[in-house]
């Protein structure tokens, strides 16, 4: 266990760590993000994750869409999110330039819609298809081996936003028309995940809603970071000096 004692931190960054059971005594923070999977987070003796949910869900009202077992309320989420990135969509291409962007070495735009072709390939063609085709070139996937440039992926290229929004555009279509489709029974089978040394290795036994949940999940939650990053690069470009 890591201890630091009257240390400053100001400034710190933690970047894709893992903070289970961390505890901060005795803190001064302020002006401070924290932005992750959390759970069970208590602030001054106060269990604060529900709350959080919350306000998520009131800001972000298709989070209880996509939450769902329901079918329709699930073709309603997948909607609604397609809604909310073709707006974002329209925002790139009326400033050229900003989709390739990159603030607080976050991904660009651009970057963040190929990740979401690949999120599509990866989680919603194999894990609940059971497909076992080559991932689109273009997409991009975990930066961690044998996995970062594997099962046809190439980090070579460097795809205009035109040719990324192409590709979302048909996998938006294939998966609605999937969801047009599934049944309540189709949704808790078993995932037909292959068995291959492909990501996601850890698929394996989830049943097709799980996995389904990981792509109307990373579509939303990535939104969310594009939009923000959108913004920041908005207010520094208008900004003072």
């Amino acid at each position: 266990m890591e201890r630091y004692v009257d240390q400053d931190l100001t400034e710190a960054e933690f970047r894709e760590c893992v903070l289970d059971r961390a505890r901060l005594v005795g803190v001064v923070m302020q002006d401070a993000e924290i932005d992750g999977l959390i759970t069970n987070l208590v602030v001054n003796g106060v269990e604060v994750t529900s709350y959080v949910e919350a306000e998520l869900d009131r800001r972000h009202p298709v989070r209880l869409l996509i939450r769902s077992d329901d079918p329709v309320e699930l073709r309603e989420g997948w909607r609604q999110l397609r809604a909310d990135w073709g707006a974002t969509a329209q925002r790139l291409r009326g400033r050229p330039g900003i989709e390739h962007v990159s603030v607080n070495d976050e991904w660009s735009a651009v970057q963040t819609l190929r990740h979401l072709v690949f999120v599509h390939d990866s989680w919603f063609r194999r894990c609940c298809l059971g497909s076992t085709e080559p991932f689109t070139p273009l997409g991009l996937g975990p930066t961690v081996e044998p996995y970062r440039e594997a099962h046809g992926l190439d980090l070579s290229l460097e795809p205009t936003l035109e040719e990324v929004l192409g590709v979302r555009d048909v996998q938006a279509a294939e998966l609605a028309t999937w969801l047009d489709h599934v049944t309540p029974e189709a949704l808790v089978a078993r995932a037909p995940v292959p068995d291959d040394d492909v990501w996601p290795p850890y698929a394996r036994g989830r049943t097709v809603r799980q996995c389904l949940g990981t792509v109307l999940n990373e579509n939303l939650e990535h939104h969310r970071f594009c939009v923000r990053d959108l913004d920041l690069i908005s207010r520094r470009s208008t900004g003072p000096g």
